[in-house]
C-alpha cells in the first residue's frame, strides 16, 4: 500500500504549541472572572474546532457566555505580543522529503483559518501544501468533513491517503473517511489513548514518519 495523500494535523503534530494553546484558554477564562480550566482539562480540548472546544470546558453555560470565552481566546491567541510556536524538530526537513517524494500534502487542522493561516506565515509553510481546512469551515473532527473535502480536492481516494495527527480525534476523523491513520506520541494523547483508535502505527518523532515511509515503499 503506498499512499498519495498525506494530511497533517497542525497543533501538537506539526507545531509545538500545546503550552501556548493552554495558556490561552486559562487567560480566556480569567478575563471573564471564570475559573480557569486545569492544564489537563484545557489539553484535552487540542485538535478540536473552538465551539466544540468550549461545549466541553463549559458544558453547563450557554452559547453566549461560550462565544465571549471563545472571543477571548481568539484575542489571546492571535495577539502580536504572543511569541510564535516553534515547529517539532524535523517538521521542514521531513514535509521537504515528502514534497521531493512526490506526495500531495494537506493539513486538516482544529484551528480557525485565521490561526492556521497566521501559522503558516510565521513559519513560511505556506507553499508547502496543496490544500487545508480548518475548523471553521467545515464541522470539526471527528466528523470526516476536513477529509472528505480535502481528498474530493485533490483528487485522491481514501483508499490512497494517509491521516497523521497526535490526537484520537485526527484519528477517529480518518476512519470516519475510510482512510488510514498513522499516531504520533509526542503530542497531546497518550499512545494507548491513540493505538485504541486504531493507527498503522504509532511514532515518536516527525523524523521516524520519514522512515516508517520510506519502509513501505521497499516492501
Amino acid at each position: 500500500m503506498d499512499f498519495e495523500l498525506i494530511v497533517f494535523d497542525w497543533d501538537g503534530t506539526l507545531m509545538d504549541s500545546e503550552a501556548r494553546i493552554v495558556t490561552c484558554i486559562q487567560a480566556a477564562f480569567r478575563d471573564l472572572g471564570l475559573p480557569e480550566p486545569m492544564t489537563e482539562t484545557a489539553r484535552d480540548v487540542i485538535g478540536l474546532g473552538l465551539d466544540e472546544a468550549m461545549a466541553r470546558l463549559l458544558p453547563a453555560g450557554d452559547a453566549g457566555l461560550r462565544a465571549q470565552v471563545a472571543l477571548q481566546y481568539r484575542l489571546h491567541f492571535l495577539g502580536d505580543d504572543q511569541h510564535p510556536s516553534e515547529l517539532f524538530p524535523g517538521a521542514r526537513e521531513t514535509l521537504a522529503w515528502m514534497a521531493e517524494q512526490g506526495y500531495r500534502l494537506a493539513v486538516a487542522t482544529g484551528k480557525s483559518r485565521a490561526g492556521l493561516n497566521k501559522s503558516l506565515a510565521e513559519t513560511g509553510l505556506e507553499a508547502v501544501f496543496h490544500a487545508t481546512r480548518t475548523a471553521d469551515e467545515t464541522f470539526s473532527k471527528p466528523h470526516p468533513q476536513m477529509l472528505l473535502e480535502l481528498m474530493a480536492e485533490l483528487g485522491v481516494s481514501a483508499e490512497k491517503t494517509l491521516m497523521i495527527g497526535d490526537t484520537e480525534y485526527d484519528l477517529q476523523m480518518a476512519n470516519n473517511a475510510g482512510a488510514r491513520s498513522l499516531a504520533v506520541c509526542y503530542g497531546v494523547h497518550d499512545p494507548g489513548r491513540l493505538m485504541a483508535c486504531g493507527p498503522l502505527a504509532c511514532l515518536d518523532s516527525l523524523w521516524a514518519i520519514r522512515d516508517w515511509l520510506s519502509a513501505r515503499r521497499a516492501d
